[in-house]
Order: C-alpha cells, then structure tokens, then sequence
C-alpha cells in the first residue's frame, strides 16, 4: 500500500465510528472472526480498544490484521484502522492507482 492510498484512507476512516471493541478479554477467536465477516463486507473498519485492555493497541492492531489478511492503516491513541481490498466485482473501495516514479 502506497501512502497515497493509506492518507486517502485515514481520510475515509475519519468520518466512520468504531463498529468492535476490544475489553479485557482481549482478542477472543470470536471477535477475530467478527472482524474477518465485517472487513469482508466493509473493507474499512475501525476498532476501539478498551481502557480495561492490558494489551498494546499497535501489538493487536498487527495480531487482527496477520488473522483476518487485512493491512493496518492506522493506530491512534486506542483507535485501530484496518483495510481488507474485497473481491473483484464485490470492491466498495477504490484505491488511488499507485503512481510510478519516472526517471529523467
């Protein structure tokens, strides 16, 4: 993912509310599969982590997006942002094209 796309993500993500939290149970098979369903329906989602959460935000942003196959985009304060490209025909999110640098 290019920075160009992950601004013009963050962006997207800034007008979405957190549809998941994460308490002190942590990371639970259950909710990693809840993420899974709704970032293949969503493509963007964001999560909130919990005050009782004990686990580091950037450490569970990492473990949710190696399970699912997503990509982070961002992790602010408890705020994580997680973006999985949905299947061709089904995209709700199209990406600015990645521009390739010339040379002169």
């Amino acid at each position: 993912m290019t920075s160009k796309q992950r601004a013009y993500l963050k962006g997207l993500a800034m007008t979405i509310d957190p549809i998941f939290q994460i308490g002190k149970s942590s990371l639970t098979p259950e909710l990693t599969a809840a993420v899974a369903e709704a970032l293949e329906k969503r493509e963007l989602i964001k999560i909130s982590v919990l005050q009782n959460c004990m686990d580091d935000p950037n450490e569970l942003a990492q473990t949710i997006a190696e399970r699912t196959h997503a990509q982070v985009v961002q992790v602010i304060g408890k705020k994580i942002v997680l973006y999985k490209e949905g299947k061709e025909g089904k995209k709700k999110i199209e990406l600015p094209k990645a521009s390739r640098k010339q040379n002169v």
